[in-house]
């Protein structure tokens, strides 16, 4: 299937013409349906997938960059993945409106991120346990987030932050739309599908 049959904005095809994007991957083909008619997704897909693009082209398309207010949270395990995705929602979205995408993780200064965050961020991507470091530093305000992913959420999980993910998800508001991908589906996920999500498909 290709890109253009997928109702996306102009501007992110022509971004994905440069980069050579074609024909789409499994989950991006299941995905985005989907994600267009407003559902709560569980995806299953390995790494490498291109989980970015099936999360990341309708997301940024359904940001309103006139709204001064972070609308949505990327949850990633890992720093390297982190910068990885904000990097690929900044390629997708370099013809359009200017949406402000920041990625927060440890090892880094918090106080430059502090310094960021003050400005609006129309997108956070996060490793969990600084999140909450920001969070509980008054930092990053989540009561008006439209939309929550949870990417490798089993690496998430087999690294210990199952009560930062708790913890997180107490902090966002219960109408959002949650997207949460993994390459496995332990019992923990099961968990977070049950108790956080809406009838995922």
């Amino acid at each position: 299937m290709g890109f253009e049959t997928l109702k996306l904005d102009p501007l992110i095809l022509k971004a994905l013409e440069d980069q050579g994007y074609k024909a789409t991957t499994d989950i991006q083909a299941k995905a985005i349906g989907h994600i267009l008619n407003g559902r709560d997704i569980l995806g299953q897909a390995d790494t490498g997938t291109g989980k970015t693009a099936a999360f990341g082209l309708h997301l940024l398309e359904r940001i309103d960059t006139s709204i001064k207010s972070t609308q949505a949270l990327v949850l990633a395990p890992t720093r390297e993945l982190g910068q990885q995705i904000a990097e690929q929602l900044n390629t997708f979205s370099k013809y359009m409106e200017k949406v402000n995408v920041l990625p927060v993780y440890g090892g880094a200064p918090i106080v430059n991120q502090i310094r960021a965050l003050k400005r609006t961020q129309h997108v956070i991507i996060a490793t969990p346990g600084r999140l909450i470091d920001l969070i509980k530093r008054k930092a990053v305000r989540l009561e008006n987030l439209r939309f929550l992913i949870i990417d490798e959420s089993d690496e998430i999980l087999n690294m210990g932050f199952k009560e930062e993910i708790d913890k997180i998800l107490s902090y966002t508001p219960d109408d959002k739309l949650t997207w949460l991908f993994s390459a496995t589906m332990p019992s923990e996920i099961k968990r977070i599908v049950d108790t956080y999500m809406d009838d995922p498909v």
